[in-house]
């Protein structure tokens, strides 16, 4: 660890520095204004697509609402783009740079809840913002907006694009669009996402291999005939089995997750058709790639114990990120900048609550920015297509704090948190730090260059593989 710290200072010592006196200070006090003054409408549009809590590929209300916003405010949209009816790109201005801006909206199914810190369902079944998508697109829209209005009075010049990303959650929308190119002219793209902390991204994200796994065998009556059947159900264990035996031989790094959708109907039938939902993740694209290889063998095997047929059709995948120092720094110094949110006696109090009802210490909002850390190796968990297009084009991305520190994350108190003001309060924070970083990025080359040197040399050699299948996705 020692040796770690050391290198990692002895590399920010030979980064050169990127600091927030890139761009007057002028500038971004003004470029903060205008996002202020877009607070109420932030607001409101995150809170209805907090209310449509629309699942991937069916975000239509939510992704519409934020390309009229784009729309009324001078934008250029194109809705529909890459085949995703929810996709849309909206631009605005002309000539170099092209700075992006991306933003989600997508909810997840089963958790809806009301904005209490307790749990409270709203609607029976639904689905919920338990990522924050609702926050993370109002809050890139509202930088957006700000530069766009920078670049209208003649105090910026080039073009800034608000890109519309859909169903991140589970087909990667983002991939479908860098299949069509819809990246290719960007200098930088900037994300970020909800969090329980506020801090430059470090760590990182997984890639991952997602893929469908089916088995057809042969009906027979279960007790009259049973050897004439061939059971898919069968080739559904043995294959479910082998995965689980394989979590021994493989790297600390490397995680399987799996789900049996369909293996028959009643027990009396021998089951001709079984169905596993699989993912296999890595820190990297070439450990993914290891397992996979594996896996197939084991679906092969599995089906030739069973004596039944299979199929193995990969649905999507997403890549690691590509991180980048000068970046991190970047981020980090206009973080310090803009700041923490304060709150209320009232909203700690939710905070608290909330993570009281969870079985989490009832320490509050920690919403108050970390230290600079080197990228970590090996990020901890979790996938995002982000990492695919930061492979692409340099991309930069933090978290913001918008829900109580240690809660549980894809679950009802991210969906309670995400539709009351403790949400409202770090989308804001989160918007003004990527219009401030945005102002860096248009005002000084030199910003732009080193970004991009350095993400030149970090993909060297490597050749970027989308995973999505040919067509227009399929809504699952």
């Amino acid at each position: 660890m020692t040796r770690y710290v050391l290198a990692f200072a002895v590399l920010t010592a030979t980064v050169p520095s990127i600091t927030t006196s890139q761009a007057p200070r002028a500038t971004k006090q003004s470029v903060v204004a205008l996002v202020e003054k877009q607070r109420a409408d932030l607001i409101r549009l995150s809170d209805q697509i907090w209310g449509f809590a629309e699942v991937g590929l069916v975000e239509t209300q939510s992704a519409e609402v934020l390309a009229k916003y784009a729309e009324q405010n001078g934008f250029t949209v194109q809705r529909g783009v890459a085949g995703i009816s929810t996709a849309f790109v909206a631009s605005y201005g002309s000539g170099q740079p092209i700075i992006g801006i991306m933003g989600e909206y997508d909810a997840l199914p089963g958790i809806s809840q009301k904005a209490t810190p307790a749990r409270d369902v709203l609607l029976p079944g639904a689905a919920g913002h338990g990522c924050g998508h609702n926050l993370f697109g109002a809050a890139s829209m509202g930088a957006a907006v700000a530069i766009k209005q920078m670049i209208a009075a003649g105090t910026l010049k080039g073009t800034i694009r608000f890109y519309g990303t859909p169903a991140e959650e589970t087909i990667g929308g983002k991939i479908y669009m860098i299949r069509e190119g819809l990246f290719k002219d960007v200098d930088v793209m900037l994300a970020w996402h909800p969090d329980d902390k506020t801090t430059a991204d470090n760590l990182g994200a997984q890639a991952n291999v997602q893929f469908m796994v089916e088995f057809r065998g042969r009906t027979a009556h279960a007790a009259a005939d049973p050897w004439n059947g061939r059971s898919a159900a069968d080739a559904s264990e043995a294959f479910t089995h082998g995965i689980n035996l394989l979590r021994e031989h493989v790297k600390p790094t490397v995680r399987m997750h799996y789900t049996v959708e369909k293996a028959g109907d009643v027990p009396n039938v021998v089951p001709d058709y079984a169905r596993v939902h699989t993912w296999v993740r890595d820190s990297r694209r070439p450990g993914v790639d290891t397992v996979f290889a594996r896996v197939k063998e084991i679906a092969r095997g599995a089906a030739l114990i069973a004596g039944v047929e299979h199929t193995l059709t990969i649905q999507t995948g997403t890549s690691d990120m590509i991180i980048l120092n000068r970046g991190l720094k970047l981020l980090h110094d206009n973080m310090t900048w803009i700041g923490a949110p304060t709150y209320t006696d009232a909203e700690q109090a939710f905070a608290r609550t909330l993570q009281g009802n969870t079985g989490q210490p009832q320490v509050g909002m920690k919403a108050e920015l970390m230290p600079l850390a080197p990228i970590l190796p090996d990020p901890p968990g979790g996938s995002t297509d982000v990492g695919d297009v930061s492979y692409v084009v340099p991309t930069l991305h933090f978290y913001g704090a918008t829900a109580p520190y240690g809660v549980p994350w894809h679950a009802w108190p991210v969906v309670a948190s995400s539709g009351m003001s403790i949400g409202h309060k770090g989308m804001i924070a989160a918007a003004n730090t990527l219009a401030a970083t945005a102002v860096d990025l248009f005002i000084d080359p030199t910003v732009r260059d080193a970004l991009k040197a350095e993400w030149s040399e970090k993909t060297k050699g490597i050749t970027y593989k989308w995973l999505v299948p040919d067509g227009p996705p399929a809504k699952r």
